[in-house]
């Protein structure tokens, strides 16, 4: 009998959120169904990649931000 694993299982796995008996029922499973694996491979990837993005705002944002602070400043000694 194939225990069928929603991707978010999978992932709940990866970031080892599940309960025990979750984990050995994956585990188990992960050991009888290639295409499971390959299904967690997948989603292995995609967690490296999700930990190498590194986003930052544009230019345009900070420069506004401190044209706001600096108006802020002023105003707020006078």
């Amino acid at each position: 009998m194939t225990i069928l694993f929603t991707p978010e299982e999978l992932i709940q796995y990866l970031y080892q959120e599940t309960s025990p008996e979750k984990t050995a029922a994956i585990e188990a499973a992960l050991q009888e169904d290639w295409t499971l694996r390959e299904k967690l491979e997948v989603l292995k990837a995609s967690v490296k990649s999700l930990d190498r993005v590194v986003e930052s705002p544009r230019p345009q944002v900070i420069l506004n931000i401190l044209n706001y602070a600096r108006e802020s400043a002023i105003e707020s000694v006078e």
